[in-house]
């Protein structure tokens, strides 16, 4: 950072005042910082070309942006979490306009789909797949290239989504800097379905695409409860590289007078020492999300999330990267207020692993008793 640009840091975070409402002029929740002062920044993907049943998720960066100014920036684990320094990038519109010309296409086609591919209609729907797979793997190096020139300037990056695909570019650009990590998937869907409805970029085949991936050593899958046999199977064949915690194995698992403190512990030993965390927002309760694309019965409740990131970090290990996705705006603004926290606690937790900012109580998981 230059000598200006420092300076001018330093006056912003004398002069800030966190107790202040949020300042619709300042960036994504209120806060001053500019991206090349920030320390962790938030990549935008207004993209929701796969979607299969309801769209929406393209606005969620705009809903969460929007939202993020109604949220107070004090958090009792961190002690001035506001000064680690947030930005959020500019949404691309050539993407979103893009995202939206393709959409059309693509629900068209999965609409053909589920009336049994009629033969009179399959000419108008020839190219949708190859169409979407091309625009998605320029989406694909669109992000690695952003997301790698943040990460080689020292920064930390959080994607938001857009639908589940988005974040696959970032998680290649994370696997060309480290040798191996695992992936934490907090979700409703596994995700593992290859070229899902003929779309090889879709949002239903995240996991599946960052799998070919050899760095990604493990895919740890939380809160799982609408899956194929396809996807389990896969799972049950990866000799351990995909354990899944399903929502229905937890729930019985507390219903049974275990404690979430020692489910979290279970799904932390499985991880690796650095971790990305990709979250679907539909792995928490609907009604915490009611706009996002495929809500599911059951999920996390809010505190549940917050608790195993928070015992992620506090067991030593590193969050090299995270993904937020699927929320959708729907018709309250309700989903982008629940989104706005968890990305501000998501980005703060990621920090404080890579010693960018202090949790006033970092005694490791293993210590407490």
């Amino acid at each position: 950072m230059s000598n200006y640009h420092s300076s001018n840091l330093e006056k912003k975070l004398a002069s800030f005042d966190p107790n202040a409402l949020g300042d619709t002029a300042g960036g994504i929740f209120g806060l001053p910082f500019t991206v090349e002062e920030a320390q962790v920044i938030v990549v935008p993907v207004p993209w929701e070309v796969t979607v299969s049943y309801r769209a929406g998720t393209a606005l969620g960066p705009a809903a969460i942006r929007e939202a993020s100014l109604q949220v107070d920036l004090y958090d009792p684990d961190i002690a001035d979490a506001w000064r680690l320094g947030l930005a959020m990038e500019e949404e691309d519109e050539s993407w979103a306009a893009e995202s939206r010309e393709l959409r059309e296409q693509t629900s068209g086609y999965i609409r053909w789909l589920e009336d049994g591919q009629p033969a009179e209609k399959a000419p108008q729907h020839a190219t949708a797949t190859s169409q979407a797979t091309v625009r998605g793997k320029a989406l694909l190096e669109w992000l690695k290239q952003k997301a790698g020139a943040h990460l080689d300037a020292g920064k930390a990056v959080a994607v938001l989504g857009g639908d589940h695909s988005t974040p696959l570019g970032y998680i290649h650009a994370l696997a060309e800097r480290h040798e191996e990590f695992g992936i934490l998937q907090i979700d409703a869907h596994c995700d593992l379905r290859p070229a899902y409805e003929g779309f090889e970029y879709s949002h239903a085949s995240i996991m599946y695409n960052a799998l070919q991936l050899p760095q990604v050593k493990k895919l740890v899958q939380v809160g799982i409860r609408d899956f194929c046999q396809q996807e389990a199977e896969l799972a049950e064949r990866s000799n351990g590289r995909i354990i899944m915690f399903p929502e229905r194995f937890l729930r019985e698992e507390l219903y049974g007078g275990k404690s979430w403190r020692k489910e979290c512990k279970k799904i932390i030993a499985q991880l690796p020492q650095k971790v990305y965390i990709s979250f679907d927002i539909d792995g928490l309760d609907p009604k915490l999300c009611p706009g996002t694309g495929t809500p599911v019965p059951g999920g996390l409740e809010f505190e549940e999330a917050l608790y195993l990131i928070r015992m992620v970090v506090r067991s030593g290990r590193e969050i090299i990267g995270c993904d937020l996705n699927e929320v959708a705006p729907g018709d309250t603004d309700w989903n982008g207020i629940v989104g706005a926290r968890l990305l501000y606690q998501l980005c703060n937790w990621m920090a404080v692993s890579q010693g960018r900012i202090a949790a006033r109580d970092m005694k490791k998981v293993e210590d407490e008793e």
